[in-house]
């Protein structure tokens, strides 16, 4: 065995034992990943649970709070008729019809107790005396209030939904003097205060009847409801609306309900008053909050570990970066006789290489830097389309939507033939061919185009509005070509729109003697028109445009017949036209 073979030996066994290392070392890494996968998935449905019990424990509390709080009120509220009922000032003001002082009095009457509104009715139901002097005058013999109370002789509640918004609960009982009804007193409860004391907290609270019907809830729009009708109604959600709530469903316990889209905890509870029932809707925020707290810190610990475990990993390159040093010094040695060898040979090559690099310089520089740019400029939109909808598709893959990912394939593959048909129509750019010629529909050109733009259009937030006519609008003309016009059209539109508050992007096609295609925006217009189709004339700054786009757009429409103009909108913004030969028929028979 030669000295080179058994110096070959030890390095080859090192080697193997030093991959044996890193792949044990890269065996801990994984194994901590996964331990820390699992701990972090247990830890958070543990919390999850413990401390959505716990919510749920003051949610109810608070529920028990809210029923004595409606209780009392409606209680105390209950005597009052009775009271009036019996002092003489008020009876004595009905057989007289003398009523100057009877406001006056039933003002500090309400005073005292706390009511919403206090008023006195006479044997007919009108209005004569009450705590808002607006309302004397006002005849209410036809409610339920006032006959209910003629015909018992104890108080009576009645609920009664108030013209604006919401209800009024009211106790009513008939005055009498010697057995014979001369009026009748109605006492509002003061209920609507719960509502604005509700609202402080983060709970959503509903009062149902015994009918299901909701009459007391922090959400107005909620009243007069059944409560089912009532969760229904929220605002339709968005895309990115339902992706959240669906990361927030696997994240979390199953909620009992949505309020105004947000997942809430429900908890029930029953008044003991007339069948009442009281709901209330916590959001899982503050659970949230505590959870994540708890999560966060055992991150940070699994970080640290992995870290350290790094670290060791890395200590471990340092020493074999050593050995490779001492193997490159030796290298080095064999270099240098190399590099002898090589000086002499580049002085032989280095004169015929000037000439040779002089020669193909302008032509080289010519002909890359135009094809570059121009394959650049018409690549990129493409490219972005396919990176949106790749992220999408991983989206769905990763939701088990398959059948909607493969319709993101698909369009990827279309991409991809469009690029590769663009390239082909860059190749025969300068040959100025028009083989390619076939009737198409303008319109199917424009959906192509609207299609291809539509990632770029809706991160960019801009509203697209399209005018096209009903009937087919035939041109003879290259499909891809065409396409690229109008998309280079639209890209231009988006960009002069970027600084715009709201910007828009109109369509306009119409069939004459020519087919029009007009492409305005908002945007700041045009500052130079003369030079506006000039090859590498832009106004875009450094790295977003290399001024292709129209020159490549107007050369196309020149190839099929027509011309592209620009001018400057009246109202602002520029417009761009595209003019085609229309397809008639007698021009389609000769083809």
């Amino acid at each position: 065995m030669s000295a080179l073979e058994r110096e070959k030996t030890p390095r080859a066994a090192a080697r193997r034992q030093d991959a044996r290392g890193r792949w044990a070392l890269r065996a801990v890494a994984i194994s901590v990943i996964a331990i820390a996968a699992a701990v972090i998935w247990y830890t958070n449905a543990f919390l999850t649970q413990s401390f959505t019990e716990s919510t749920r424990g003051r949610a109810e509390v608070r529920l028990a709070l809210y029923t004595g709080n409606i209780l009392t009120e409606l209680q105390r509220t209950s005597v009052v008729p009775l009271l009036l009922a019996r002092d003489p000032s008020l009876s004595g003001a009905l057989i007289a019809g003398e009523f100057s002082m009877t406001s006056q009095k039933l003002i500090s009457a309400q005073a005292e107790i706390g009511a919403a509104s206090i008023q006195l009715l006479d044997i007919d139901g009108r209005t004569v005396a009450a705590t808002d002097r607006n309302k004397i005058g006002i005849n209410l013999g036809q409610t339920p209030q006032f006959v209910d109370a003629l015909r018992a002789r104890d108080t009576i509640f009645t609920v009664a939904a108030r013209e604006s918004s919401g209800y009024d609960f009211t106790y009513s009982r008939s005055i009498q003097v010697d057995g014979k009804v001369v009026g009748v007193i109605l006492v509002s409860a003061e209920l609507a205060k719960f509502e604005r004391g509700w609202a402080g907290f983060a709970d959503a609270v509903a009062v149902t009847d015994s009918s299901g019907n909701v009459i007391l809830a922090t959400e107005p729009r909620w009243r007069g409801r059944p409560l089912d009708e009532a969760l229904a109604l929220r605002p339709a959600e968005t895309a990115i609306g339902r992706a959240v709530r669906a990361t927030f469903d696997w994240a979390n316990s199953p909620p009992d309900a949505y309020v105004r889209g947000e997942a809430v905890m429900r908890n029930e509870a029953r008044v003991p008053f007339r069948g009442w029932r009281i709901v209330s809707f916590t959001t899982f925020d503050s659970i949230r909050e505590r959870v994540n707290a708890v999560l966060s810190l055992e991150i940070m610990g699994f970080a640290l570990l992995l870290a350290a475990a790094f670290w060791f990993m890395s200590r471990r390159a340092r020493n074999e970066t050593a050995v490779v040093r001492r193997e490159s010094a030796e290298l080095r040695q064999l270099n240098a006789r190399l590099q002898r060898e090589i000086a002499e040979r580049e002085k032989v090559q280095k004169d015929l290489a000037v000439a040779e690099q002089t020669l193909a310089q302008s032509s080289k520089l010519a002909a890359l830097g135009e094809m570059s740019a121009a394959v650049s400029h018409e690549l990129n939109q493409p490219l972005a389309a396919m990176k949106t909808y790749l992220a999408g598709a991983r989206l769905l893959l990763q939701r088990r939507r398959a059948e909607e990912a493969l319709s993101s394939f698909q369009r990827i593959d279309d991409l991809i033939e469009r690029m590769g048909a663009i390239t082909r129509q860059l190749k025969s750019y300068a040959r100025k061919g028009g083989e390619a010629f076939e009737p198409i529909d303008v319109r199917a050109s424009v959906s192509s185009a609207l299609s291809m733009m539509e990632p770029t259009l809706r991160s960019g937030r801009v509203r697209i509005s399209h005018a096209l006519p009903r009937a087919p609008v035939m041109v003879m003309a290259d499909r891809i070509r065409l396409e690229q016009v109008l998309i280079n059209l639209l890209r231009n539109a988006v960009d002069a729109t970027k600084d715009v508050a709201e910007p828009q992007v109109e369509l306009l096609l119409t069939a004459g003697e020519t087919a029009t295609l007009s492409v305005r925006d908002n945007g700041h217009g045009i500052t130079d028109l003369d030079n506006l189709f000039e090859p590498f004339y832009t106004t875009k700054k450094p790295g977003d445009g290399v001024g292709l786009g129209l020159a490549i757009s107007s050369g196309i429409v020149n190839d099929l017949g027509g011309r592209l103009t620009a001018r400057n909108a009246p109202g602002g913004g520029a417009v761009f036209e595209v003019q085609l030969p229309i397809l008639q028929d007698k021009t389609r028979a000769a083809e």
